[in-house]
């Protein structure tokens, strides 16, 4: 009886899909299904294994946030992630769709139940369905079936029953060949910035651990901003930070970017077509996009705001610690001034500073610097305050030339995947006039 279904954007188009559909969703899937809620017992990285929400499995990187489940108390065969599945979200981030690279597997990652597997059968092109999923189209679709009122939500039976338009053999092959490639460009470029962030940890070694420690009133007396808390000076950070001032020659951040800054809030002028308009998750997108686009004649602080490649991104508050390399994805799109961005200069190269920064012992050292108590927050003075050890230059240019390979390999693979589902819009968009 709610009028969010009879009055939903898709039946626009609802009879044309249906026209032009022979079968619904299950037709072509050997299994549709979601997994019981089962007992999440989390634990380190080392102990367990990747646990994804909805929000991770459309992440360009899963295991940068991800929560990981007990090997011993929580791992559940039944949850873990097959390459080529069809994931989509549940409940909230209903028609958020992911298509899961075969390289997830090595992981052995488990998904929440509130993910939504499509398994579809081998004589059909995954890949196909996949794009139209994605598109306007699919999402649309399983927005026109969710129900409930505080929190919306949509079952793997009403996903089964969706529409899926017919479209000739050769035009499925080449929507389907354009998803496969988009994949293998992802697998390729995980492996290479793993290898490059190995190389940082391999060179740098972890400290262990200290729970317990003593700090002179000296050393607080002349701390940055005469800071007090135990977990500033009695942390990991704070351990490898002693450890590099030891044991290698460095530079702070500041002098090796040409500037550390974020933009000032500024008011914020929504229309429908300006430009995209990234927030400080979005930067961390598969696909990098967001329904808010800002307008390009009343916001006067464009080219503050406009991310050009090769730059660092670093959230101020929220996951503090992750962080992105701008590629041909963010290119040309507004981020928001809650995103600390970092501009490499030439005295070290920029894919050895983001290598180290993504890696464990960067993210500890960015950690260090938290403050505030309900919403933490860091600063660009805090950042620049960071010691970039400086190793062997042939380490650091093969560092930087993975991390050039592996921006290159994410920007070509969502420029594939986004004309394979821009080729089947248009041709549905060809059915309505």
């Amino acid at each position: 009886m709610d009028g969010s279904y009879h009055n939903a954007d898709i039946n626009i188009y609802d009879n044309t899909l249906h026209n032009h559909s022979s079968h619904c969703l299950n037709f072509y899937c050997s299994n549709i299904y979601t997994t019981g809620r089962g007992r999440r017992v989390y634990t380190r990285p080392e102990r367990g294994v990747p646990f994804l929400s909805n929000s991770d499995m459309m992440a360009q990187n899963p295991l940068m946030s991800c929560n990981y489940m007990s090997r011993k108390y929580g791992y559940d065969e039944s949850s873990v992630l097959k390459g080529g599945m069809i994931l989509t979200g549940r409940v909230g981030a209903i028609g958020q769709t992911a298509f899961v690279p075969n390289y997830w597997e090595k992981y052995k990652m488990m998904g929440s139940d509130n993910i939504i597997r499509i398994v579809v059968k081998d004589e059909f092109k995954n890949g196909f369905i996949y794009a139209y999923l994605a598109s306007k189209y699919g999402n649309l679709s399983f927005w026109k079936h969710a129900t409930g009122g505080v929190q919306p939500f949509i079952t793997d039976k009403m996903v089964a029953n969706l529409p899926i338009p017919d479209f000739p053999a050769s035009f499925q092959q080449e929507v389907d060949d354009l998803i496969q490639e988009s994949a293998r460009l992802r697998e390729e470029a995980a492996d290479a910035l793993q290898q490059a962030i190995q190389q940082v940890e391999d060179i740098i070694p972890y400290p262990s651990k200290k729970n317990v420690g003593c700090v002179s009133s000296r050393t607080i007396l002349s701390s940055h901003n005469r800071r007090f808390e135990a977990n500033y000076y009695i942390s990991e950070g704070h351990d490898i930070e002693k450890y590099i001032y030891k044991n290698f020659k460095w530079k702070p951040l500041g002098q090796v970017c040409e500037d550390i800054s974020r933009p000032d809030i500024f008011k914020r002028y929504y229309v429908q077509n300006g430009i995209v308009f990234l927030g400080g998750a979005d930067i961390f997108l598969a696909s990098p996009d967001s329904k808010k686009q800002l307008s390009k004649t009343k916001t006067t602080n464009i080219t503050s705001l406009a991310i050009k490649e090769n730059t660092i991104l670093i959230p101020r508050s929220g996951t503090i610690g992750n962080v992105a390399w701008a590629h041909a994805g963010h290119a040309q799109k507004l981020v928001s001034e809650d995103v600390i961005r970092l501009q490499p200069n030439d005295i070290l190269r920029g894919g050895y500073i983001y290598a180290f920064l993504s890696s464990s012992i960067g993210k500890a050292l960015i950690q260090k610097h938290i403050f505030g108590s309900v919403i933490q927050h860091i600063e660009p003075h805090h950042l620049k305050l960071i010691p970039i050890p400086i190793i062997e230059d042939s380490i650091i240019d093969n560092i930087h030339k993975l991390v050039l390979e592996y921006s290159k390999k994410v920007g070509k693979a969502i420029e594939n995947e986004r004309k394979a589902i821009s080729m089947i819009e248009q041709e549905i968009e060809s059915w309505t006039k």
